[in-house]
């Protein structure tokens, strides 16, 4: 449970000064915290609650800097409600409730590439506005991604699968390119990524060999595929730690896993945007390499020397 009583930013329980950095990576594990468990507890709650949960788990800056009486009438609920629901997390008020978000919030987003402005700046140049819209919930979508939280995360998830002993990749339908990449491009560094086919009703055979050394790493969008969350229930019985790749704290996937990645995939395409979830896949892989043993490095040098050897890229003069 969080604590009822923050410290405030800059201080630790005690009371003595600490880093803005500390400060601000205990505001967002509180936010974390409370992020899991609406997630953990939200399908026992009754309607109203579940509500108030949703529009705490989507609008967390809201939340921070809104009245009570505004976010209730926003999430269509009593301010009675979203006192009830604080309560519920073990905070003795809604104010003690909303300083973790705003302390959480005051952390802002990573900077991205000067590169980014330069390609919105070309496309401003056509008068294609379908085009132009696929671009700026692209751009959305990815900046949502870089944030000082998720940097955290990502550094986390890192770790588990440095440390694990085999690791699953679970992503079926629209998500399976993205569970493909992540263990095609894994493998190349880290031989124990393990891609999850199911294929003729062999899901339960594949998982069965994964146990409480081992992690899952899962990916599922809205509509969420049975067969994903049916892994995900076999692999927790089975004491296997869970990183998912969702766009919901909402989402089935999320109760149970260790890590949960809660990604914007917006677009005026007809099916929701992986490009968030890609771009995700580059900097946990690229953080295991930067951080792991030289024998990644080793291990990708090799792939390549013997994909070179056997033909399989096409030399350019």
């Amino acid at each position: 449970m969080p604590s009822p009583a923050p410290p405030a930013p800059g201080l630790t329980q005690d009371g003595h000064a600490s880093s803005t950095h500390d400060a601000t990576a205990s505001a967002v594990s509180r936010l974390d915290d409370i992020h899991q468990q609406l997630a953990e507890i939200y399908a026992e709650l009754s309607p109203q609650l579940k509500l108030a949960a949703g529009y705490v788990l989507e609008h967390p800056l809201d939340i921070a800097f809104q009245s009570i009486r505004k976010s209730a009438a926003a999430a269509q609920v009593t301010p009675s409600t979203l006192v009830r629901l604080a309560k519920r997390l073990g905070f003795e008020s809604y104010d003690l409730f909303r300083e973790v978000f705003q302390s959480a919030v005051q952390s802002g987003p990573v900077e991205l590439s000067g590169k980014a402005n330069q390609l919105r700046s070309l496309a401003s140049q056509t008068d294609d506005q379908v085009f132009l819209d696929v671009g700026d919930a692209a751009f959305d979508n990815i900046g949502r991604l870089f944030t000082a939280d998720n940097q955290g995360r990502v550094r986390e998830a890192a770790q588990m699968i440095l440390a694990a002993k085999k690791v699953a990749v679970v992503g079926f339908r629209d998500t399976f390119a993205c569970a493909y990449h992540f263990a095609y491009v894994g493998r190349i560094a880290m031989p124990n990524l393990h891609l999850i086919r199911g294929l003729e009703g062999g899901l339960l055979t594949e998982l069965d060999h994964f146990g409480e050394q081992d992690i899952v790493v899962a990916f599922g969008f809205e509509p969420y595929c049975a067969e994903t969350v049916k892994a995900l229930e076999i692999t927790r019985l089975n004491g296997v730690k869970a990183i998912v790749v969702t766009d919901t704290l909402r989402s089935p996937l999320v109760p149970g896993a260790q890590i949960t990645f809660n990604l914007a995939n917006a677009t005026p395409h007809f099916f929701p945007s992986i490009l968030s979830a890609i771009t995700l896949i580059e900097a946990i892989l690229a953080e295991c390499v930067a951080y792991g043993p030289d024998q990644l490095v080793d291990n990708v040098s090799q792939f390549e020397q013997r994909m070179r050897l056997m033909g399989a890229y096409v030399e350019v003069d």
